[in-house]
Formats: structure tokens, C-alpha cells, sequence
């Protein structure tokens, strides 16, 4: 492939991901004005999913990585727009959840493949585990960041 058409997989990718996670940003009744935020948000983690899974060829070390940047860029978010972290996490991480990975392994119980609806359902487990512990990660690092400022602040007060 050529560069210009690895860039434009990439734009059409980051378009995709920004319409989904603003398909589930109206879903869950997400604001107006956060709608758009929520949206870069996902696709950020998308585009990092999908970089990642190409270099590393590990669809379960990306999705880590894609739901880690959700949370993180969600903290950041909420702290710099003053709104919860959920309005902007919880939609940027559906398009990072195995649906697919779902679907097939239903499938190839029904179809009697079991050795591979085994493969195909623990990497699922796998991915849907590493997205869970991504954002407990970026939600402890958000706290750890909230806690050491308030610490500082107070700080701050008591000296004046």
C-alpha cells in the first residue's frame, strides 16, 4: 500500500470512530456541547486500536492502549470542561468493545466449532478484560491526580 493510502485508511477510520461514539454519545443522552468532545474522544482511542493492532498485530495489547488513552483524555476532559468523566468515557469506549468477537464465537457454538469458538471467545475475554483494567487505570490515575492537587490547594490555603 502506499502512503497516501494508509492515510486515507486512517482518516476514513477516525471518521468512523468519531460517528459511532457520537451515535452513543446521543444514546446516552450526552449534552450538547459534550457531544463533540465525546466523539474526538472515542475516535482518538479508536485510531489508536487500529494503529496498534496493525504494528503490534496483538488485538488485546491495542485495545488496552485505546482504552487507556479513552480514560486518560475522559479525565482530562472532565477536569478542563467541568463535567463527570462518564459523559465522555462510556461513549468513547463502545467502539472499542469485541462485539464482533461476540457474535462469531455464538456463532461457531451453534455451528459446533468448538476449538474455535474457544479461541475466538478467550480472546474476546481478553480484549473485553484489558479495556476493564485500562480504565481502572486511568480512573486511579485520574484520582491520584485529583487527590495530589487537592493536597496542594489546601496547602496553598493554609499559608495565606
Amino acid at each position: 500500500m502506499k502512503s497516501e493510502d494508509y492515510f486515507m485508511f486512517y482518516i476514513k477510520q477516525f471518521i468512523y470512530g468519531f460517528l459511532s461514539t457520537m451515535g452513543f454519545s446521543i444514546i446516552f443522552n450526552t449534552s450538547r456541547e459534550s457531544i463533540s468532545k465525546s466523539s474526538l474522544n472515542g475516535a482518538i482511542g479508536w485510531i489508536i486500536y487500529i494503529v496498534l493492532t496493525d504494528t503490534l498485530d496483538s488485538s488485546v495489547i491495542a485495545a488496552f492502549f485505546g482504552a487507556l488513552s479513552v480514560g486518560i483524555l475522559g479525565e482530562l476532559f472532565a477536569r478542563f470542561f467541568k463535567k463527570p468523566a462518564t459523559i465522555f468515557i462510556i461513549p468513547g469506549i463502545v467502539p472499542l468493545v469485541p462485539g464482533s468477537g461476540m457474535y462469531y464465537t455464538m456463532l461457531a457454538i451453534t455451528e459446533k466449532r468448538f476449538i474455535e469458538a474457544a479461541d475466538l471467545g478467550s480472546e474476546t475475554l481478553f480484549i473485553a478484560a484489558s479495556i476493564a483494567s485500562a480504565l481502572i487505570v486511568s480512573i486511579s490515575i485520574g484520582k491520584l491526580l485529583r487527590t495530589s492537587n487537592f493536597k496542594k490547594l489546601n496547602k496553598k490555603k493554609k499559608n495565606f
